[in-house]
């Protein structure tokens, strides 16, 4: 019965979570197409099934990854050993990647569209082990006190660099994989690790030392993604060009029969199985300790396995679909300020009703003691992530290089955290990377897949990915800009009065 009731609450979060999606979806069909799309009852039904995978998956998280990995990241907190903590950040980052939702749905899209040219789980595990890699970075950082701004400022330099010399094919796609690994899995396990050690070391501040390691998270995975692609375009024939794909052409459902079933969801086995590893390897041969209570952590990982499933299964039937159905529908009318507006809608809607903004807004307004207010702070990222998807959108329609944009974005981020106060610089930078939920993410993408299906002389490929990375650069912006309009406001109410 306890079960029960949690699994119709988390179902009820993730129906509440869509619900900004199908307003604004249904707005815009009602009042503006004044139609309806002709696979509705698919659509209708795929939305449900993706709540109830969503609701599947965070109730298994909560039984099982969350309890483990908020326990052992305090006995290891405890214990003070810098190598422990180090290896023990890695195999939290990697693991908690390798099955994050929003990351397969982005891999599945570019699998799909470069021909087979980009292994789907090749992207996934470069971008795990990246995510791995910079998790033991920041904690690295946080237990030595390092400032973080340097370490992003070197970092966005170097992202910048490579993307100058990285093939168009990749750049958008790099960059979008930064954005969706810190979601629903990742962003509870990094930032309670980071607030967790800065809180436990003497002379760190949990706002300053504590935050950042998600920052981190979504940097780094864009370097090694465009090295690959580097690496997968550098030779040969460009095959993208050929490509015209939409993500439409798939089957709603996966392949029919008990076989195809039990292959997709051993394929979740093999998605959740770092994760378990890295549990009980930890857990029993660095701590020699037992679970406190096994068979629960075992139902969860269950749980995580069969929501993973339904959640790919609805992605197919409903957020994909969606996607590209309005893009194609609003490619239709006459200039392109519906096709604005509707992308400004669905960053604001979806944004605010984000759970990891929410929850990170409250970890913040609690850490900063009165600086930092939580609804400000969701309005900001908000309006940011509203505008970074419109700016997105306009690119993919005047058919302008992907590279001066970012390049552009992200110096203007640089030259911000250098005016930047530093009490906020490591909070924005966070920010930027929870703004993007596992269901945001599919539907976000299946647009501007769709767009670039359906405006003459784009590339699905080079063009349609892209989205994501606006979405992320653009709320870093925001808060920083009003937190640097904030003092200096407050400078100049001193020197007047």
């Amino acid at each position: 019965m306890y079960y029960l009731k949690a699994f119709s609450n988390a179902f009820l979060h993730a129906l509440k979570n869509l619900l900004p999606i199908v307003v604004v979806v249904a707005f815009f069909q009602v009042l503006v197409l004044r139609q309806l799309p002709d696979n509705l009852a698919s659509m209708a039904v795929g939305l449900l099934i993706v709540a109830a995978g969503v609701a599947l998956f965070l109730q298994g998280l909560e039984l099982s990854i969350f309890p483990v990995g908020r326990s052992l990241s305090n006995q290891f907190a405890r214990k003070g050993s810098v190598p422990v903590l180090l290896a023990f950040g890695f195999a939290l980052g990697f693991s908690a990647v390798v099955a994050e939702p929003a990351l397969i749905a982005v891999a599945m899209q570019a699998q799909e569209i470069s021909g087979g040219r980009i292994d789907a789980f090749t992207l996934r595990m470069l971008v795990a082990v990246s995510v791995g890699f910079v998790t033991a970075l920041g904690v690295f950082r946080t237990i030595f006190g390092f400032p973080l701004h340097w370490f992003m400022i070197i970092g966005y330099i170097t992202v910048v660099i490579v993307t100058w010399f990285s093939p168009p094919e990749i750049v958008g796609l790099a960059y979008d994989s930064g954005g969706v690994t810190t979601n629903v899995v990742t962003v509870p396990l990094i930032a309670a690790l980071g607030i967790g050690l800065a809180a436990s070391i003497r002379g760190r501040n949990p706002l300053i030392d504590g935050f950042g390691l998600v920052a981190l998270a979504v940097m780094v995975p864009m370097i090694t993604v465009q090295l690959y692609g580097i690496f997968v375009y550098g030779g040969g024939d460009d095959l993208s060009s050929d490509v015209s794909l939409s993500v439409t052409d798939d089957d709603t459902l996966p392949a029919s029969g008990i076989m195809a079933m039990l292959s997709e969801l051993l394929g979740m086995v093999r998605d959740v199985l770092p994760i378990i590893a890295t549990v009980l390897i930890f857990q029993y041969l660095v701590l020699r300790k037992t679970l406190a209570n096994p068979h629960r952590v075992a139902f969860g990982f269950v749980l995580v396995i069969l929501g993973l499933y339904a959640f790919v299964v609805g992605l197919k039937m409903g957020l994909f679909p969606i996607g590209t159905s309005m893009a194609e529908q609003l490619i239709t009318l006459e200039g392109y300020l519906f096709v604005y507006l509707f992308a400004f809608s669905i960053g604001f809607a979806t944004t605010m009703a984000e759970p990891a903004l929410i929850a990170i807004g409250q970890q913040a307004e609690e850490a900063a003691a009165g600086q930092i207010n939580g609804n400000v702070i969701r309005i900001l990222v908000a309006c940011g992530v509203a505008v970074g998807i419109t700016i997105g959108v306009h690119r993919i329609i005047v058919g302008d290089s992907m590279h001066f944009y970012i390049i552009g974005g992200y110096a203007l981020v640089i030259l911000l955290t250098l005016a930047a106060p530093r009490y906020i610089v490591a909070l924005a930078y966070d920010l930027g990377g929870v703004t993007t939920s596992e269901v945001t993410v599919p539907l976000v993408t299946a647009l501007g897949i769709g767009l670039a299906s359906n405006i003459e002389g784009r590339n699905v490929l080079i063009d349609g990915f892209g989205l994501i990375a606006f979405a992320s650069i653009f709320p870093i912006v925001t808060v920083m800009g009003y937190a640097i309009l904030a003092q200096w406001m407050t400078r100049r109410r001193e020197v007047e009065s």
